[in-house]
């Protein structure tokens, strides 16, 4: 089959995933809404860059607005759309990727877990497929309950040193991305949960473990589909982890984006909540049976 015919079967079937997923979420009381592209400031990450518009950026993700909305009293909303980053090529990556999100006024990270199957499961079940999907070569199994393993867990079982060793020599990104992330999910989904404290940006910190973050990320066939936490509702530490973040990126060479002091003031009055970010791109490549990103999408950068 030419590139061409099988591009076009793949945006069907990716127009079809979409539709589900907006039918899940309109079916369970979420309120979709639109936040804008264009802010004054993202999130400070060291590791995540935006793309500038003016004087201003476009967004790395929808987080910091659609917080000030669950601020606002909107307690379960989602938004499906496109979001920007620097220097995101690969067969995984696209510097314009589309993003799933959704926020849930009153649960918490183990809540968004039971969440992510429901929602995967309504997919398959739209497509009318069978709960066990064939992916490159491998079998796995969709039906629920997924696996769940703590990332000290992981590092146990899958790398070459230790969840701390990593940590104090700043490897922890590279172990994660070459020794530990292409042992997930290989027969069911996986759950990789209970982060390092300190990598939880906007994660509420586990109560009685601070050292850790209320954060997951659900891996299916060794591939990442989402990032999610309990969302930390405290303005001062949020500031703080900000400033770090901040200090991080001129250390770099980066550029140094100004505080998001309106999210800030907003985070006085969120109440407790989990969040998810999935990637609609990566969740169509496992539908679709292919490992480049390219094969999901109308156009790629390179095309334009």
């Amino acid at each position: 089959m030419c590139r061409q015919q099988t591009i076009l079967k793949n945006l069907e079937l990716r127009a079809e995933i979409i539709a589900a997923v907006r039918r899940y979420f309109i079916k369970n009381d979420y309120l979709e809404v639109e936040t804008p592209h264009r802010i004054p400031s993202p999130a400070p990450e060291a590791h995540i860059d935006a793309v500038r518009s003016g004087a201003w950026y476009l967004h790395t993700s929808p987080e910091l607005c659609m917080k000030r909305l669950l601020a606002a009293g909107y307690t379960r909303i989602f938004q499906i759309c496109k979001c920007f980053r620097q220097n995101e090529r690969g067969r995984r990556h696209l510097p314009e990727l589309t993003l799933l999100e959704w926020y849930t006024a009153g649960d918490d990270y183990l809540a968004m877990m039971r969440q992510c199957e429901r929602l995967v499961s309504a997919v398959v079940r739209s497509l009318g497929r069978d709960a066990v999907l064939s992916y490159q070569g491998g079998r796995i199994d969709l039906a629920p309950p997924w696996e769940r393993m703590t990332v000290e867990r992981a590092f146990e079982a899958f790398a070459s040193i230790s969840l701390g060793q990593s940590l104090e020599e700043g490897v922890f990104d590279d172990v994660l991305a070459f020794e530990v992330e292409p042992r997930l999910g290989k027969e069911r989904p996986l759950f990789l949960y209970d982060y390092p404290g300190a990598l939880g940006s906007l994660a509420r910190r586990k109560p009685g473990h601070p050292e850790l973050a209320e954060r997951f990320e659900l891996y299916i066939a060794g591939l990442e589909l989402c990032n999610a936490f309990s969302e930390l509702a405290d303005s001062h530490e949020q500031r703080t982890r900000f400033e770090k973040e901040r200090e991080a990126r001129r250390r770099a060479g980066k550029d140094d984006y100004p505080l998001p002091e309106n999210f800030l003031e907003a985070l006085k009055a969120m109440p407790p909540a989990a969040g998810n970010a999935l990637g609609v791109d990566r969740l169509v490549m496992l539908f679709v049976d292919t490992a480049c990103i390219d094969d999901v999408v109308a156009f790629t950068p390179e095309e334009l």
